[in-house]
């Protein structure tokens, strides 16, 4: 079964308002070619609504980067599913790293938030991943069967297909490391594996499972070419214009 490749931009505590327009502007502009390759941008919750209203004509779709598991409510600081979802996004990212890292995230948490997202029709982008500890302690399959399980649990076959994971190693998010190919194929192969014993074949088949941890143009290649590789979740990259669109554009030629 073919899988679309997905190309998301994550933005992270970057860009003012005009900062992210300006690039919203150029990568849209560098994009117009592009086809066949899902692009999202990610871009801080402040610039939402105007990044979505520079994009509303392309092909670009807007995600956010986090959401409250509640609905409304005594929240101070917090934004809802329905808050993103009025701004134009359709995506958001739940349980990145650093959330988990910074912020408490859990995988009960990554869970409820899946199903919230859901709810509102919003179309989660699922991280999981291993420290460099658990990597060379050789349980990284452990570990990332343990967050899928934990993020998809009580949901439904149908629910996946509006669902992308990616898998994201920690020791490789902005230390410029990469993980070959190999091996995070093999990571892609467990996910889609633990998937499949989930939610049916159909449903593991059909999930797009992007890679995350440092993804530039030098190595998108190499990795987009793995077959469970379905796209990049791009951190430092998709922050300059050039880079993010040779990225899109390897994908493309890919695609």
């Amino acid at each position: 079964m073919s899988r679309k490749i997905i190309i998301a931009g994550n933005w992270k505590m970057h860009k003012t308002n005009s900062e992210a327009l300006q690039l919203a502007n150029q990568i849209k502009m560098k994009t117009t070619d592009v086809k066949h390759t899902g692009m999202i941008m990610c871009p801080p919750f402040t610039a939402l609504a105007a990044v979505a209203d520079v994009v509303k004509d392309s092909g670009i779709s807007i995600g956010a980067q986090d959401m409250c598991i509640a609905k409304e409510g005594a929240y101070t600081g917090a934004i809802s599913a329905g808050m993103i979802k009025s701004t134009g996004a359709i995506h958001v990212i739940i349980g990145h790293s650093e959330r988990r890292q910074y912020f408490g995230e859990t995988d009960d948490s990554v869970n409820q938030k899946i199903k919230t997202a859901l709810e509102f029709g919003l179309k989660p982008i699922v991280c999981v991943g291993e420290s460099l500890e658990q990597r060379e302690g050789n349980i990284t399959s452990e570990v990332v069967t343990k967050q899928i399980k934990g993020a998809f649990a009580g949901l439904k076959p149908e629910d996946i297909s509006h669902i992308i994971a990616a898998y994201e190693p920690i020791w490789a998010i902005g230390t410029g490391k990469t993980a070959t190919p190999e091996q995070a194929e093999a990571v892609h192969v467990t996910i889609r594996e633990v998937v499949a014993e989930m939610f049916g074949q159909q449903a593991a088949d059909g999930l797009v499972i992007q890679y995350g941890g440092s993804v530039k143009p030098e190595n998108a290649q190499s990795l987009l070419s793995q077959p469970n590789i379905d796209g990049a979740l791009v951190g430092g990259a998709c922050l300059k214009a050039d880079s993010f669109a040779e990225i899109i554009h390897i994908a493309e030629k890919l695609g």
